[in-house]
């Protein structure tokens, strides 16, 4: 790929370029920070149940520390292919990687979440198995490329329409994003219909059909290297592995230190995996055991190693980037670079061991799923019958369904398939509690009037 044309300052919608004090890349992340898909995420679980008497994660919190892990490895990066790649490069690249490729790779990880729906991963799948469980009266109502997006519905090609889709009554182009930005979330860049034609290498997919047409001018501006037209499947954006390893640094780690301030790990467990790590990735290993030692505090002991291990694995993740460039530039580095790292380092492949083990299978992880799962199995349920039937065939109980449909997700004059779209918008929105709150009261099991 040519460095000069993987970014581009181009955004979604009708929105032409104006003089600002902020380059178009910084606006990016200042236009995220003030939308209203990642303030959402403040009530959306990330592991553990919100609220709580002990303060963890939430999305929203996860996504601001993603984002600076991910702003750390795009400057780095862009130093190093500014230094090493010069005489490559026109003015405008030596520019954009030596002042902004951090600030694109910050905004992207900043709003990497704001596709997934309420309660995690069991908020996914519930959404995925509602048309699973209810083919035999839904299926026929869509084309087998729609129906592919619904059943195997996904968090990340969701974040696409969140931030690129026009709703109605709403400007074009969602909250007009660079399409450098959109790009390097693109995990997956393919189709859902790619999973049952047997590209079976790509688990999840990237776009719906109703933004096919946004993506493939996202990939079109950012030069992504198309690997098949039918279904679509292009080779992952560049960008796209600074992203992955911020995540993968983030979650890994603070998961961890959750799982302690909670009383799920003890102190020695998450002390010895933090210490193990740090010791592979540490010259000086004596000054982080005394300066160790001279903590008293247990909590702080630990928020001292998370520090250091996210520090080595920045260093592991940028050193892992620098020898994989050629591959990544080709789309061909078949790994994330943690998961590469995992190959090479045992502590970390404990970590995740011991994460899987004992907070991801925890009682109280395992609740919220199945309670999440339910409540977003039923608000689908309540709306989506009602929905699709015409409008001179909805009984009263339809009707009445339907008035809790906020009008920008009220897709009255589509298809049947942008009409379930409109449904899921509301409900993947929602936050935890907002999304228990509704389930209660459309099920009676609160009811009384409140503002």
């Amino acid at each position: 790929m040519d460095l000069n044309s993987i970014f581009t300052n181009q955004r979604t919608g009708n929105n032409p370029h104006t003089k600002a004090s902020r380059t178009d890349f910084q606006r990016d992340f200042d236009r995220i920070i003030f939308s209203s898909a990642f303030r959402r995420l403040q009530n959306k679980t990330q592991v553990f149940p919100l609220p709580g008497s002990v303060f963890v994660h939430n999305r929203l919190t996860h996504s601001l520390e993603v984002s600076s892990v991910g702003r750390s490895l795009g400057s780095v990066m862009g130093e190093f292919i500014y230094d090493n790649y010069t005489n490559d490069l026109n003015e405008e690249s030596k520019s954009f990687y030596l002042h902004n490729l951090g600030n694109v790779i910050a905004a992207a990880c900043l709003c990497h979440d704001v596709g997934n729906p309420a309660f995690g991963h069991s908020g996914e799948d519930a959404i995925a198995s509602y048309f699973d469980r209810n083919e035999s009266d839904l299926k026929s109502k869509f084309n087998e490329k729609e129906w592919a997006d619904l059943v195997n519905f996904e968090g990340n090609a969701n974040a696409i329409r969140v931030l690129a889709q026009q709703q109605q009554g709403k400007d074009a182009g969602g909250i007009q994003l660079t399409f450098a930005t959109l790009a390097s979330i693109a995990k997956y860049p393919c189709e859902a219909i790619a999973k049952k034609k047997g590209f079976i290498h790509r688990k999840k997919f990237g776009f719906f059909q109703n933004e096919k047409d946004i993506f493939l001018e996202i990939a079109k501006g950012t030069s992504m290297i198309q690997e098949n037209e039918n279904p679509y499947i292009f080779k992952r954006h560049p960008f796209v592995w600074l992203v992955e390893a911020a995540d993968d640094i983030c979650y890994n780690i603070i998961d961890m230190e959750d799982a302690h301030r909670l009383g799920i790990v003890s102190t020695a467990d998450c002390k010895n995996l933090f210490f193990e790590l740090v010791k592979s990735e540490t010259d000086d290993i004596n000054r982080v055991e005394q300066k160790l030692n001279s903590i008293s505090n247990e909590n702080e002991q630990i928020s001292y190693l998370r520090a250091k291990v996210i520090n080595a694995l920045i260093n592991k993740s940028v050193e892992l980037y620098k020898s994989n460039f050629n591959t990544i530039l080709e789309g061909n580095l078949d790994k994330g670079l943690l998961d590469i790292y995992k190959s090479e380092n045992k502590t970390l492949q404990d970590i995740e061991t011991f994460s899987i083990e004992k907070i991801y299978n925890h009682k109280a992880v395992v609740e919220i799923e199945n309670a999440g799962y339910n409540v977003m199995y039923e608000l689908l349920d309540h709306f989506i019958p009602s929905i699709l039937k015409a409008a001179d065939e909805r009984k009263s109980y339809d009707k009445k369904a339907l008035k809790l449909l906020p009008k920008q997700f009220f897709y009255e004059d589509g298809t049947d398939y942008q009409k379930v779209l409109g449904v899921i918008d509301f409900v993947s929105g929602m936050t935890d509690n907002f999304a228990t709150d509704l389930y209660r009261k459309i099920k009676g099991i609160d009811i009384g009037m409140t503002m």
